[in-house]
């Protein structure tokens, strides 16, 4: 069954501005409805996310992941609350949203970053752009697991959309050869769901953020876990 894993890093930005309810009674409903596990982003600057908000969610016994760049203080804190996994990605754009590792920028940082935190007993996996090069480079600096980044490429125009599409399709092929779990994330929803998962089938896990905390605005938290977990169910034979 492929895994689906809801963001929770909008629910932490409306609970600044409007009060929303506690990221963990946000991940426990999640996880009743479905959602194997939750994603919290982290910061050096601890902005949104609080270490007793990461604790709070883990107590209630839903599967925690940590979003981070590999910076040592964030390693240190992620060996300390014990998530159930950590994705490493790059620091956070303007607006917050995750983006794919620069292996010239992070490139000799990662290879520790993943020893220390898989020899503490963490799995790991890192946040990609959806191309042959960094599969590889994921692969060479010991990376057990990639998510596949679409947010890249969701609101292209059809003709470059099915070229995105085949390039998509053929890292997941590749990490699928080296061995590496493979997800998809970024900017996904149920609309943009349906071709992308058709050129990777081989995904094991789907990431949702914002789209899911919208919707759960409109119809409640329920029926768009359920709603989400009938999008990514793989396609019966």
């Amino acid at each position: 069954m492929r895994r689906l894993i809801v963001g929770l890093d909008a629910v932490a930005a409306l609970r600044e501005v409007a009060g929303a309810p506690a990221l963990a009674a946000a991940a426990a409903l999640a996880s009743v409805a479905g959602a194997e596990a939750v994603r919290l982003g982290v910061t050096e600057e601890g902005q949104g996310v609080s270490e007793r908000d990461l604790r709070e969610v883990l107590a209630v016994g839903t599967g925690l992941e940590l979003r981070m760049a590999p910076i040592p203080s964030l390693i240190k804190g992620a060996l300390e609350v014990r998530p159930a996994r950590v994705l490493l990605a790059a620091s956070p754009g303007r607006e917050g949203d995750s983006l794919p590792l620069d292996f010239r920028a992070w490139g000799t940082a990662l290879a520790p970053a993943i020893r220390t935190l898989e020899e503490a007993g963490l799995a790991v996996a890192a946040l990609i752009a959806p191309d042959l090069a960094h599969v590889k480079a994921a692969h060479a600096v010991g990376a057990r697991g990639v998510e596949l980044y679409t947010g890249a490429l969701v609101d292209l125009p059809a003709a470059e959309r099915g070229e995105a599409l085949a390039k998509l399709g053929d890292a997941a092929r590749l990490a699928a050869k080296l061995r590496l779990g493979v997800g998809l994330g970024g900017r996904l929803d149920e609309r943009s769901l349906g071709d992308i998962l058709e050129a990777a089938p081989i995904a094991a896990s789907v990431s949702v953020g914002r789209a899911w905390v919208g919707r759960a605005l409109l119809v409640g938290v329920d029926r768009a876990t359920r709603d989400l977990r009938e999008a990514i169910a793989p396609a019966r034979a």
